[in-house]
């Protein structure tokens, strides 16, 4: 039987944005940045597919159905407040947190590239360039941080020594 103390106790602590725990190296800021260009990718997905699905040309119909598929899963993905009366909503959005970046990255810029192959539109092009923008945050967040100039300086004066050492032959030969 469990006890009424071990049944009140949290899942898990919360993390605050300096406690994260995560090791994709993406700073607080910039993964609200990401999510934050999500939910708006979202909003313009939504937008434009409803836009498009007013039309009789059926391939704009496709089209904008699968950009309000985009839109309630970019919703799902980066802001599962948004869907609080799915059920699922905060298992997807779980599963999404537990994804690396470079595949955040190409799940979001797959799903916005596909409504304009389906129909080259000025609507399916902008409303699918933020949802597109926002795997390229993740893409960018994949490369990881950019070095500092004084570790690259030094990696740099080491090569210069061994070009220097190789031309002048002062290198020892090693033994084998």
């Amino acid at each position: 039987m469990i006890s009424q103390e071990d049944q009140f106790q949290p899942a898990a602590p919360a993390l605050g944005p300096a406690d994260s725990s995560d090791d994709d190296g993406m700073t607080w800021w910039y993964r609200w940045l990401c999510r934050i260009a999500g939910v708006v990718g979202g909003i313009s997905c939504a937008l434009a597919g409803l836009w498009n699905c007013v039309t009789i040309n059926p391939l704009n119909i496709a089209a904008g159905v699968w950009m309000m598929l985009n839109a309630f899963v970019l919703f799902l993905c980066e802001a599962p407040f948004c869907c609080q009366f799915v059920e699922f909503a905060n298992a997807v959005s779980a599963r999404a947190d537990r994804l690396r970046p470079w595949q955040k990255a190409a799940f979001y810029c797959g799903m916005a590239v596909f409504p304009v192959i389906l129909s080259l539109t000025l609507t399916t092009l902008l409303g699918n360039a933020i949802a597109f923008a926002t795997g390229v945050l993740y893409g960018l967040s994949a490369l990881g941080k950019k070095g500092d100039a004084i570790s690259y300086a030094r990696i740099q004066q080491q090569q210069k020594q061994m070009d220097e050492e190789k031309l002048t032959g002062t290198v020892e030969p090693h033994a084998l």
